[in-house]
């Protein structure tokens, strides 16, 4: 046999065993994906479930010519992790307050940290703004709103969470977490020294993941 048959054989070899590398590397690849995905099917995930417990508004005053509110308003709201076998990593949550679609406050940020299985998380912050800038179409639909008697505003969080299933954890994930909070107001801005906001009931909170 001649020395370019022998370099020949040499290199089908050579080929021949880095695909069986290769097709085992990836057949164990496809397999642990594979195994992922059984166990997250079986352990199927279910989102938190926050929950707006309650709301005090302490400041919302407007200015007119320029337009601008003032607010400061102290926030009750709850996080429960609904399951059994998985826990959830809060790496960041924001929380702030939205009127009409337009944030009217600062952003507060959450305490991170884990929370485990059905485990619950209370938070009581405050969330203020002075003097932010807003449209004259919205002073004149906050006006409104308390001549009228009532007052819809909006608790916003964003931020990221990650699962833990056993000692696996997961990438990262977006949660936006929207919560519809209903005051009356009551007639008169001094309402016989009495705040004239009142929060009218716990609310449960949509959530996004």
């Amino acid at each position: 046999m001649s020395k370019k048959d022998c370099g020949n054989h040499e290199s089908y070899y050579r080929h021949k065993l880095y695909r069986r590398i290769f097709a085992c590397l990836l057949s164990l690849i496809i397999l642990i994906l594979f195994v992922i995905l059984v166990i997250w099917l079986v352990l199927r995930p279910a989102k938190p479930k926050f929950l707006l417990q309650d709301t005090s508004i302490y400041e919302f005053n407007l200015s007119a010519n320029p337009n601008f509110l003032s607010s400061n308003i102290q926030i009750t709201i709850s996080s429960r992790n609904p399951n059994d076998r998985i826990g959830i990593y809060y790496d960041r949550l924001d929380v702030f307050l939205e009127y009409q679609g337009s944030q009217i406050t600062g952003v507060t940020g959450l305490p991170s940290g884990y929370q485990g299985h059905n485990d619950v998380n209370v938070w009581s912050p405050f969330l203020s703004g002075v003097a932010v800038p807003i449209t004259p179409y919205l002073s004149d639909s906050i006006g409104q709103d308390e001549n009228a008697g009532v007052l819809l505003i909006y608790i916003k969080i964003s931020g990221k969470l990650r699962w833990k299933v056993g000692t696996w954890i997961s990438g990262e994930y977006h949660i936006d977490v929207s919560c519809p909070a209903f005051f009356t107001v009551a007639n008169g801005k001094d309402n016989g020294g009495l705040t004239p906001f009142r929060f009218q009931k716990m609310t449960a909170c949509n959530v996004d993941v």
